[in-house]
C-alpha cells in the first residue's frame, strides 16, 4: 500500500523534517526512475536533511557573528603580509588553537590586513561549525556596562559569551575610564579558559596600561591572554593595503585626477 505523498510529508513534519517533507515528492520520483534500494533512498533523504540543517546553522551562526564584513581568505594577500607565511596561515586554519583556547595578538598598523585576517579566520571557523563573535572594543564595553539594562546588550553578551572564538577588534584604540577596565578584566576573566581569542590593536601588550590606567590590572589582563599566546606583528613601514587597492570615483573613467 502507498501513501499519498501529503500523509508522508505530514510523518517527515512530525519528525521535524522539515526539508525533506518539501522535497519528499522529488525524491520519490527520482528513486523510482532510478530504481534506488531502501538503503540508498534513506541516504539520499538523510544527507539532504543533515546538509540542508548544516546550512541553516552556519547562516544562524554568521548572523549571529555580526561581522562588519564578509572578508574571506579568497581576498586575503598573503603574499603581501610580513606577519605570518604560508606555514603559518595552514596552521592557524586547522583550529586546533581554538579548541586550546588560545590567544591571537595582531598588532600593526591601520590598513595592514589584522581585521581582514581576524574575520577570514572567524567565517573559517564558523563553516567549520564553531561560533563565534567579532566585536570592536568600544562595542564590548558599551554591552559589558548595559547588558543588565537593556535587551540588545543582554542577548548579545550571551552570544558571546557562548561563543567558542571570540575577535575582539580594535583594542586600546582609547583610554578607558576605571570602570570600564574593571569590566575589561571581569570579561577576560570570566571567559579564560572557556573561549579562544584574537585581539587586533595598534599597540603592543606592552602599551596597554597607559590606556587601562591601571598597570596592576592590566598585568592581571595579559597574564590571562598571554599564557597562551602568539603574537602576530605586521609591519610598521608597510603601506596601507587597504589604501594601496583603495577605488576611485573616476579610476575606472578614463579621467585623470
Amino acid at each position: 500500500m502507498s501513501l499519498p505523498y501529503e500523509e508522508l510529508q505530514e510523518k517527515c513534519r512530525t519528525l521535524r523534517l522539515a526539508e525533506t517533507a518539501k522535497e519528499l515528492p522529488s525524491f520519490l520520483r527520482e528513486a523510482e526512475a532510478k530504481g534506488w534500494t531502501y538503503h540508498e533512498f534513506i541516504h539520499e533523504v538523510l544527507s539532504y536533511e543533515m546538509r540542508c540543517r548544516e546550512r541553516k546553522t552556519s547562516e544562524k551562526l554568521m548572523k549571529w557573528a555580526e561581522f562588519p564584513e564578509l572578508l574571506t581568505f579568497e581576498e586575503f594577500r598573503l603574499e603581501e603580509q610580513t606577519a605570518i607565511g604560508e606555514k603559518q596561515l595552514n596552521v592557524l586554519k586547522e583550529l586546533s588553537w581554538v579548541d586550546d583556547c588560545f590567544t591571537l595578538i595582531m598588532r600593526g598598523p591601520t590598513g595592514a590586513g589584522k581585521t581582514h585576517l581576524s574575520t577570514a579566520l572567524g567565517i573559517h571557523a564558523i563553516e567549520r561549525g564553531y561560533q563565534v563573535s567579532f566585536v570592536s572594543m568600544e562595542r564590548l564595553i558599551y554591552v559589558l556596562k548595559s547588558k543588565e539594562y537593556t535587551s540588545k546588550s543582554k542577548t548579545r553578551y550571551k552570544r558571546i559569551t557562548t561563543s567558542d572564538l571570540i575577535i575582539i577588534d580594535d583594542v586600546m584604540y582609547m583610554a578607558y575610564e576605571p570602570q570600564e577596565a574593571h569590566l575589561f578584566f571581569q570579561f577576560i576573566y570570566e571567559m579564560y579558559d572557556k573561549a579562544a581569542f584574537i585581539l587586533t590593536s595598534n599597540k603592543g601588550p606592552a602599551e596597554w596600561g597607559k590606556f587601562l590606567g591601571d598597570q596592576t590590572l592590566t598585568t592581571a589582563i595579559l597574564d590571562r591572554l598571554l599564557h597562551r599566546s602568539e603574537i602576530l606583528t605586521f609591519d610598521e613601514k608597510q603601506d596601507s593595503i587597504r589604501m594601496r587597492y583603495r577605488k576611485t570615483l573616476f579610476s575606472n573613467q578614463g579621467v585623470e585626477s
